[in-house]
């Protein structure tokens, strides 16, 4: 007879996958539950490591969460790499922020100003020195800014790595959906789910979507360009990301709607602004149309940490945009909260409990054992 699970990981996404693998690396035994791994807001996601970037106004503390997940990310990135035998396309270039018009530049401006308020590296670059490092860029680009701490990564590599990765360190992969908590059965109970948390546990996270777009460089080279670019473009905002793999990810909408198909509007809209901002991918061939449903909370920010009066479960969701940049540090926090019941300090702004009375249980009642998600110390586990 197999014995119980110390932890359950509902949700086998970047973040549930990397929440096992450490978990089985400390020795605990984890069963992670999902029908279809990565086949949800990973698969469509570009991938980009932009804790600057993405530094938006009103968003102090997630900010300071963002930027202490992405200094992990070299760490994280070599050990994976180590652990799976895979490379997970993690790339430092940088990123490019440019705006095409006047007033495009004024508004990338204003918040750059803000960033830099915040001490993140935004460097202000001249026309001429953007094309320097981009040749490719329109010569009516306005201006710019390098954040070169923003770095990217192969989400599509990533997932793979990562279930591999957890196996190895011996977590066992139940290819099932879970419907209701109370039916799993496991002494701790990581809900990683994205969208599907709310059914689950109550919580306010709700669908975001995303259309996204993928291009191929003719000929199967490498992009004409290496930095990654996040623009204005009259008025619209788009990225680009360039892969070795001669693809480049265009994004992305934000729509409040739940639904996964792809819009005419949306892409023309998309094409147009990448186009004007770097026109040789009129050339590329339009190779994906895609669209995906990010797990927005009401603040912006990550769900961590207990279930109001259900320490036994613990909610990893609710990462909206900023899933895969916070998958290092997500991992280690609810880590380090399985095994010692202690919560990090950086959980204290992002806990379920910030919700209540929303936040509350699983339709179906308690937990199965209504014991604490930290072990007892003699059956505390530590790195092997």
């Amino acid at each position: 007879m197999l014995s119980r699970p110390d932890v359950a990981v509902v949700g086998a996404g970047p973040v549930g996958l990397a929440i096992a693998w450490r978990c089985a690396s400390r020795g605990l035994r984890v069963v992670v539950h999902d029908p279809a791994p990565g086949s949800s807001a990973s698969h469509v996601a570009a991938g980009m490591l932009a804790p600057v970037a993405e530094a938006y106004f009103g968003e102090h503390e997630l900010t300071g969460l963002l930027t202490a997940s992405a200094a992990r990310w070299p760490a994280f990135a070599a050990e994976l790499t180590a652990a799976a035998g895979v490379d997970v396309g993690y790339r430092t270039e940088g990123t490019l922020m440019v705006g095409l018009t006047a007033d495009d530049l004024a508004e990338a401006r204003r918040l750059w100003a803000y960033q830099q308020g915040l001490g993140l590296p935004v460097t202000p670059l001249r026309p001429s020195a953007l094309r320097d490092r981009e040749p490719a860029l329109a010569p009516r680009v306005r201006g710019g800014a390098l954040a070169a701490t923003d770095h990217q990564v192969n989400p599509r590599r990533l997932v793979p790595a990562l279930r591999t990765a957890a196996e190895r360190a011996g977590a066992t992969l139940v290819p099932a959906a879970v419907r209701r908590l109370s039916d799993v059965d496991a002494r701790v109970t990581v809900v990683a789910a994205g969208c599907g948390a709310a059914a689950l546990t109550g919580l306010p996270v709700r669908p975001v979507k995303g259309q996204v777009l993928r291009l191929r460089a003719p000929g199967g080279g490498a992009p004409g360009f290496r930095h990654v670019i996040r623009g204005y473009a009259d008025g619209e905002h788009v990225y680009l990301v360039p892969r070795d793999s001669g693809e480049v990810v265009v994004g992305a909408t934000v729509e409040e709607r739940a639904d996964t198909d792809v819009s005419a509007g949306a892409v023309l809209r998309l094409l147009r602004a990448a186009v004007d901002l770097l026109p040789e991918l009129a050339e590329y061939d339009l190779v994906e149309t895609l669209a995906g449903l990010r797990p927005g909370t009401p603040d912006n920010a990550p769900i961590l940490g207990p279930l109001p009066g259900r320490p036994g479960v613990l909610a990893a969701t609710g990462h909206h945009r900023h899933g895969i940049v916070l998958t290092p540090l997500t991992a280690d926090l609810i880590a380090d909260l399985v095994v010692t019941g202690k919560a990090d300090p950086m959980l204290a702004p992002f806990t379920p409990d910030r919700f209540a009375p929303a936040a509350t249980a699983d339709p179906a009642g308690t937990d199965a054992d209504g014991r604490s998600g930290a072990f007892a110390p003699e059956e505390e586990h530590t790195w092997n």
